[in-house]
C-alpha cells in the first residue's frame, strides 16, 4: 500500500470503528423512560424482541470488523474502501433498527403516551375477541402491536415479519400501528381497520382471502376487469369488514367519516390502488352491516353516501365496475366475512369476530354513560372506540371524552384484560 494512503486509511479505519457496535442495546433508561412512565412503556418483550434484532445485526456488524482488522493493511487500497464500506452497510443497519425502536418507545415518555397505552389496550382487546370465540386459532403466544406517533394523513401498520425497506429488509419483530398526531381521540374507528390488518396477517389469510376472492368472481362470471381490481383491492376489504365485526355500526360510521372527501376524489378510480373507490367502499361497509343484521343502519348509509355523490355522467369509476357492484359486492362481502377458511379451523371470519344486537345495544348503553362522564367498566376496549363514537353525537365535549376514556384505557387495573387470563395469549 503506497505510504501517503495508508495514514489515511489508517484513520478512516479508527473512526469507523469508533462509532461501530454502539446501538446494539436499548433500555428503558437508554430511550429516556421514567419511573412514572412505566405503566405505558413498552413490555419487556418488546425491548428483548428489539435487542435480538440488534444483537443479530451486531454480529454482522462484528464479523465485517474482524474480517477488516486482519486484511486491511495488506490490501490494496481500492480492496480498503471495498471492505470499509461492507463494514458501513452494517453499520447503517443497525443505525436504522435502532433508530425505529427508538423513535418508537422513546413516545412512552412524551406528552402522547397515555394514548398510545390506551390504543394499545383496544389492539390487545381485538385479539382477545378472536382468542375467545376460536380458541386456539393463533399458534401460540405472540408480541401485541405497539402503536406510536407519526405524521401522515391516515393511521398504517406495519405487519409481524415483514422485511422493511427502512431497515434495509431486516424483518419487524411486533406489528407497528402508526397514529397521525392529530388522530390520537378513542373514537378512530380506522384504528380497527389497522389492527384487522395484522389479524389477518397472524391468522395467515393474507394470501387465501385473495385467492378465494379472485376464484368466487371468476365461478360468477364476472368480468376478468373486475375480478383483478377486487384482488387488488382484497387487504382493504377485508381490514374494513373484520373493523365492523370488532366495532359494529360505530365503526362504519367512522370509516365515512374518513372516506368523506369532495366529490371528484369520491368518485375518481385509482388505477393500481390498494384501496377500493370511495363511493364503492361505502356501499361494501353497508352490505356487511346487512349480512351482520343490521339493516336500518346499512339503508342510512347507503342513503347518505348517495345523497352526498349524487353520479354525475362525468365520474371517474370504470362503468363496468359499477355496472356490476349490485352482483359482485354482496358475492365479495360473502366469501371474506362468511365463508369458511381451513386457516380458522372451518369456520368463517364472522364466527371468529363475532359482533352480535347485544353488543350494539351495550355499546349504546355504554355512550350514555360516557356522555354523563362515566366509563362503564365492563364494556371491552374495542367497544370503548364505537361507544366514544356515540357519545360524541349525544354532545359529550370531545376534548373531556378523549381524555376520559384515555385515562381508562390507559390505566392497567381498570381496563378489561381478557387477553392476559388465557395461557395461550397474545403475550405482553
Amino acid at each position: 500500500m503506497p505510504a501517503m494512503v495508508q495514514p489515511f486509511l489508517h484513520d478512516k479505519v479508527r473512526t469507523l470503528v469508533a462509532r461501530a457496535r454502539r446501538l446494539s442495546k436499548l433500555t428503558p433508561h437508554r430511550v429516556g423512560l421514567r419511573a412514572q412512565d412505566r405503566p405505558y412503556a413498552p413490555s419487556a418483550a418488546h425491548f428483548a424482541a428489539a435487542n435480538r434484532r440488534l444483537r443479530a445485526i451486531d454480529r454482522h456488524v462484528t464479523a465485517r470488523l474482524t474480517y477488516l482488522d486482519a486484511n486491511w493493511r495488506r490490501s490494496t487500497p481500492d480492496r480498503v474502501l471495498v471492505y470499509l464500506a461492507l463494514v458501513e452497510r452494517e453499520i447503517d443497519r443497525a443505525r436504522r433498527a435502532f433508530g425505529m425502536f427508538f423513535e418508537v418507545f422513546s413516545q412512552r415518555g412524551s406528552a402522547f403516551a397515555p394514548a398510545l397505552a390506551a390504543h394499545d389496550a383496544i389492539a390487545v382487546d381485538c385479539y382477545a375477541a378472536v382468542r375467545q370465540a376460536a380458541p386456539l386459532v393463533f399458534r401460540g403466544p405472540m408480541l401485541k402491536p405497539l402503536t406510536y406517533m407519526e405524521h401522515g394523513y391516515s393511521p398504517a401498520t406495519t405487519r409481524r415479519g415483514i422485511a422493511l425497506s427502512r431497515l434495509l429488509g431486516e424483518p419487524n419483530p411486533f406489528p407497528l400501528i402508526r397514529i397521525p398526531w392529530d388522530r390520537d381521540n378513542p373514537w378512530q374507528a380506522v384504528f380497527l381497520h389497522e389492527v384487522a390488518h395484522n389479524l389477518q396477517a397472524d391468522l395467515g389469510l393474507w394470501q387465501k382471502n385473495q385467492d378465494a376472492v379472485v376464484h368466487r368472481l371468476a365461478r360468477s362470471r364476472a368480468p376478468a376487469l373486475v375480478g383483478s381490481i377486487y384482488r387488488r383491492w382484497h387487504k382493504e376489504i377485508f381490514a374494513d369488514l373484520a373493523a365492523l365485526l370488532l366495532g359494529g355500526p360505530a365503526a362504519a360510521w367512522g370509516m365515512l367519516d374518513f372516506l368523506a372527501h369532495p366529490v371528484q376524489r369520491t368518485l375518481t378510480y385509482q388505477p393500481g390502488g390498494a384501496h377500493p373507490t370511495g363511493y364503492l367502499r361505502a356501499m361494501i361497509l353497508a352490505e356487511m352491516l346487512t349480512r351482520m343484521g343490521f339493516d336500518a343502519e346499512a339503508a342510512r348509509v347507503r342513503e347518505v353516501w348517495r345523497t352526498l355523490y349524487r353520479l354525475p355522467r362525468d365520474h371517474r369509476i370504470p362503468t363496468v365496475l359499477l355496472a356490476t357492484a349490485g352482483d359482485v359486492i354482496p358475492a365479495v362481502v360473502d366469501e371474506v366475512a362468511f365463508q369458511t377458511r381451513r386457516g380458522l379451523a372451518q369456520r368463517a371470519l364472522a364466527d371468529v369476530i363475532p359482533f352480535r344486537q347485544a353488543d350494539e345495544h351495550a355499546i349504546r348503553a355504554a355512550a350514555r354513560s360516557l356522555a354523563n362522564n362515566q366509563v362503564p367498566t365492563d364494556l371491552p376496549p374495542r367497544f370503548l372506540v364505537s361507544a366514544s363514537r356515540y357519545a360524541l353525537g349525544l354532545g359529550a365535549p370531545a376534548g373531556p371524552l378523549s381524555d376520559l376514556v384515555i385515562r381508562h384505557l390507559a390505566d392497567p387495573t381498570k381496563a378489561p384484560r381478557a387477553a392476559t387470563q388465557n395461557p395461550l395469549a397474545i403475550a405482553a
